[in-house]
């Protein structure tokens, strides 16, 4: 009995990390280990078994923290795992001997976040979404319906004949879009996330739904909760009529006999190194819904239904190679090259040929005992990315990060507190075009002109070293024509204008484009607010920076430790020698660049959230407001600016783009 309390506890702890936190600390797999012993324990010993187990609980709770609790109207409960062919067979079995003209829908289990969408009918006639829901408690969940509404896969309408419909579908982040979050999280020196189906579920909880449009959320429906009687008849046919429609439905494959259901099964599980997105097993319904209900699985299961978990496939390899790269922020990662110890050849592992592992940092290659002839069980489980689980015999000697950057040469440090090894040098070329574009983009020196692709091509012709030698381009301009990197005279004389005009930029601008680790537009601001230049700035030592509000100890030492290099302070020289504005403007009067001023903000801005910038227009003596009228003084305009923009326009009231209002503030404030 001790033992079975302790594994209670231990699930109830992982089931909160998992669907509460979106944080989990161990594999799916292993966490099914620990619910199959449980429900092991509980078969043998049913008097046990209380409302609080695992076993008899769908998920995790509602918090409320988007749009309020919701009680749903069709319980969202979880499907039963299985994990044996001979299992499937037997629920097939068990189900065509109540019903021989049973047929089934075989399915992608995408891994993901369960929503629910309700649609009706409104006064205009037209069947609209009004509700969505999370999952929760699977009995009562979050309002996530603005969330919901930034899912570009959501259908805001329907053209069906019906008075009301709800649909369940798994909300889920593609690869892609998964792979963008995290490089934009590097190169802002934050956090990246561990996996796509955390970070979704994590965004559809945000109280922020600009954020959900940015991360670029994905949805499946695959399963009618209610709605009219011909799309509660039969499944597949109902996903094949909503798609018609423009809802996009669960991929499915509709057999009719348990040889097919596990021809299909195994179909879908070749194929998981090509889906653009996570599966996590593959789920069997009946396909004649009222069928479902005579086969019921407790309170915590969907009738009708099991979820086939895929076993993990694993092989013993040969470490041949690591390799090192410094990545866009400076950041090294190691590549692990290995061999299948068997064949000699790339490990096949879910229908792939694997040859490649991330290696993650030095820490887990000195726990993990990786080194060149080692050899090492490696497997994917349900994922794309293959991972090294466990040393099977250790290599000659492990493998130790270089002291220097293998591309730059400068030193290498770690950062305090982390496992993160870096390259500082902002010149290092293997960072160089992120450290240019971050420097001329729209939330820094704004040279609007200067893309990415046009970066790239004056690095390798030799002309940007740094991003100090953007301002030399004007001494190269018959140069520039003549190789016709930019363009003719008139495209050349464009961009070297904007080039110069961005010199006036101002210092927390500078300041932010420099690419200090941790230091963005609001610190930056708030830096400025205590010091009159960047090189007051440049000088201060790290307990003077850590007296700023908002400035810690970590982001302290960032600051410190890229004025003590000696190559960025000779950046630093050339940018002033250029004459980029350095010093702040002087000011008639502290915080009151807005005083009087009513100011509207609409639509998404580049850098900043709504929060903030009322926050900043508070704080320089203005009053943020949320309508547009002719007392307003001034509208701050992003992309997707809508009625308050048109309005604004109609009356003629200035317009401000992020950048303008920004180097508003810095200038003294208007005479009364």
């Amino acid at each position: 009995m001790d033992e079975y309390l302790r594994l209670k506890e231990q699930i109830a702890y992982h089931m909160d990390r998992y669907y509460n936190k979106d944080d989990p600390e161990i594999t799916d797999l292993e966490y099914d280990m620990l619910m199959q012993e449980l429900k092991r324990m509980e078969r043998e010993h049913p008097e046990w078994v209380t409302p609080d187990s695992p076993t008899q609980r769908v998920g995790g709770e509602a918090d409320g923290r988007s749009g309020g609790k919701v009680v749903h109207n069709v319980p969202m409960l979880s499907i039963e795992d299985v994990f044996t062919k001979q299992d499937v067979t037997d629920w097939i079995g068990k189900v065509l001997s109540v019903h021989p003209d049973a047929a089934f829908s075989v399915e992608h289990k995408i891994d993901g976040l369960s929503m629910t969408l309700r649609y009706r009918r409104d006064a205009a006639g037209v069947l609209s979404l009004y509700l969505a829901e999370t999952r929760g408690s699977g009995f009562e969940g979050d309002d996530c319906t603005a969330n919901a509404r930034m899912i570009e896969d959501t259908p805001q309408e329907l053209s069906l004949e019906a008075d009301y419909l709800e649909l369940r579908g798994e909300v889920y982040m593609t690869h892609a879009a998964f792979e963008a979050y995290n490089e934009e999280q590097e190169r802002a020196g934050k956090k990246t996330a561990a996996n796509a189906r955390n970070l979704a579920a994590g965004t559809l909880r945000l109280l922020d739904a600009s954020v959900t449009r940015e991360r670029q959320l994905s949805l499946f429906v695959f399963n009618v909760q209610d709605g009219p009687a011909d799309l509660m008849t039969d499944h597949v046919s109902s996903l094949d009529r909503l798609e018609r429609a423009g809802v996009p439905c669960v991929p499915r494959i509709r057999c009719t006999a348990p040889e097919e259901v596990l021809a299909a099964i195994d179909a879908i599980g070749a194929g998981r190194g090509d889906y653009p997105y996570d599966i996590d097993g593959a789920v069997v319904k009946i396909d004649q819904i009222r069928y479902r209900a005579d086969f019921p699985a407790g309170s915590k299961y969907s009738a009708g239904h099991i979820a086939y978990k895929y076993p993990p496939e694993e092989r013993t390899v040969v470490m041949d190679e690591i390799l090192v790269d410094v990545g866009r922020t400076g950041k090294l990662s190691f590549t692990g090259v290995f061999h299948d110890a068997e064949t000699g050849r790339p490990a096949r592992l879910c229908g792939t040929s694997v040859s490649r592992a991330t290696l993650h940092n030095q820490d887990y290659i000195t726990d993990m005992k990786i080194g060149v002839g080692g050899c090492y069980r490696v497997y994917k489980s349900g994922e794309i990315i293959p991972r090294l689980n466990g040393c099977v015999k250790e290599p000659p000697e492990v493998f130790r990060a270089p002291a220097f950057c293998p591309v730059c040469g400068e030193e290498l440090i770690r950062e305090e507190d982390t496992a993160d090894i870096r390259c500082v040098n902002p010149s290092c070329r293997a960072q160089l075009s992120r450290t240019i574009s971050y420097f001329a983009s729209v939330g820094c020196m704004k040279i609007d002109a200067l893309g990415q692709k046009l970066i790239d091509a004056l690095i390798e012709a030799g002309y940007l070293g740094s991003y100090a030698d953007i301002y030399d381009l004007k001494d190269h301009r018959d140069r520039l024509i003549a190789d016709g990197l930019i363009g003719k005279e008139k495209n050349t004389d464009r961009i070297l204008s904007a080039i110069e005009a961005s010199k006036t930029s101002g210092p927390v601008r500078l300041l932010t484009a420099l690419g200090i680790r941790n230091v963005g537009l609001a610190t930056a601001r708030g830096i400025l607010a205590h010091y009159d230049s960047i090189g007051a700035v440049a000088d201060a030592t790290v307990e003077e920076l850590r007296e700023i509000p908002d400035v810690g100890e970590t982001t302290a030492a960032c600051i410190a430790d890229f004025f003590r290099n000696p190559h960025n302070r000779e950046i630093l020289d050339r940018l002033e020698k250029a004459g980029v504005v350095m010093t702040m403007p002087p000011r008639s009067s502290e915080g009151s660049a807005l005083k009087g001023l009513t100011v509207v903000v609409t639509g998404t801005l580049p850098t900043l959230g709504r929060k903030e910038i009322e926050e900043m227009i508070a704080a320089n003596g203005g009053k943020a407001s949320g309508s547009v009228s002719k007392k307003t003084s001034f509208v701050v305009a992003g992309e997707q600016a809508g009625s308050k923009l048109k309005k604004a326009q109609e009356l003629g009231v200035p317009v401000l783009s992020e950048a303008e209002f920004l180097q508003r503030l810095q200038e003294p404030a208007e005479s009364e």
